[in-house]
């Protein structure tokens, strides 16, 4: 039997919705956690109205987007916990992330509660992180000082792209590839600098509490 198709209706919410989500990650990007949810609504080309109809607040909106971010990146670790080379595990993780924009939600760090859920998945992406980590450790791929932390920074620093953002707010899109190609080298440089032995990082390493702090609401 052939799948029903589903109602326009159905779709056209399906749509608007992938559209929201799309635009709050734009906007959030060049507004930081000031983003307007008229902003949104506007850039994802829908009404006030549908966006309130889907999310009742704009704090659930990012909450929506900060669970998907969670996703993105545990599936991104499910994928690099699969490969055998320890090197290539590590580093095809921080670039899957950076190209699903992973750490690109800093900005609205503490102004959205974080439930248990949202923790939980966390604490499952640490933990995931932090066996990538010792792999790439043990097999004296990754220089010896670098922790989970310092990667969870490092793809929060690298997911800020100015340029890019500059250009596709001006509308020069025909400057885009270039741009995005400029971006990779950028994380390739990046990427080098992690492996052994390297030169001693500076200053102790961060601890764990320096995101969840961040997060965390009063």
């Amino acid at each position: 039997m052939s799948t029903p198709r589903r109602a326009p209706r159905q779709a056209e919410a399906e749509r608007n919705d992938r559209e929201l989500l799309r635009a709050a990650r734009e906007v959030l990007a060049e507004d930081g956690a000031h983003a307007s949810v008229a902003a949104i609504a506007a850039r994802a080309g829908v009404g006030i109205g549908s966006l309130y109809r889907r999310y009742r607040t704009k704090e659930e909106l990012f909450q929506r987007l900060v669970e998907l971010s969670l996703d993105q990146s545990l599936q991104a670790l499910e994928r690099a916990l699969e490969r055998d080379d320890p090197w290539e595990a590590l580093a095809g993780f921080v670039t899957e992330s950076l190209e699903a924009g992973g750490g690109s939600l800093a900005p609205i760090a503490g102004s959205v509660e974080i439930t248990p859920d949202m923790w939980e998945r966390n604490r499952r992406a640490d933990a995931m992180l932090a066996a990538l980590v010792e792999r790439a450790s043990a097999a004296g791929v990754l220089r010896p000082d670098v922790t989970v932390t310092d990667l969870w920074a490092l793809l929060e620093q690298l997911s800020a792209a100015p340029m890019i953002e500059q250009l596709r707010k001006q509308g020069r899109t025909e400057r885009l590839p270039a741009a995005i190609a400029a971006r990779r080298r950028i994380v390739a440089i990046v990427l080098d600098g992690l492996r052994a032995p390297g030169t001693p990082l500076p200053g102790d390493p961060p601890g764990d509490d320096l995101f969840a702090d961040r997060w965390a609401r009063d």
